[in-house]
């Protein structure tokens, strides 16, 4: 008996997770330049926008993509996420109020530091 009910408990968490959600919103522009744009929103509330066009070439030769763009969705346990970043040549930069941010460098690691850098030459 219960095998027969984790059997149901599992099948059920399993149709769950496959329930389609539809797009409400989507739009998308490439132009030959290399310049693109999309946007799309789902019926859950997911909101994603980037734009980008190409950036200065990268040590490979080939151009590095420059993007902007936003994320919005509800995390499982009902917190509203969002997600603005920057992406280029210096990697993925996000930010958003609920990702963690490092405490500042202590004043003595800071002095420390500058003096280490003015003494190379």
């Amino acid at each position: 008996m219960n095998s027969i009910v984790i059997f149901l408990g599992i099948v059920a968490v399993a149709l769950a997770q496959e329930v389609p959600v539809a797009i409400v919103r989507q739009a998308q522009d490439i132009s030959p330049d290399g310049t693109y744009s999309y946007s799309y929103e789902t019926e859950n509330g997911i909101r994603a926008s980037e734009e980008g066009h190409p950036g200065p070439v990268n040590e490979e030769g080939a151009p590095a993509v420059v993007a902007q763009g936003q994320f919005e969705y509800t995390a499982p346990d009902g917190t509203p996420i969002s997600v603005s970043y920057t992406a280029n040549e210096n990697g993925f930069q996000p930010q958003g109020s609920h990702l963690p941010v490092a405490p500042p460098v202590p004043a003595q690691i800071a002095r420390a530091i500058d003096y280490i850098l003015s003494k190379q030459h």
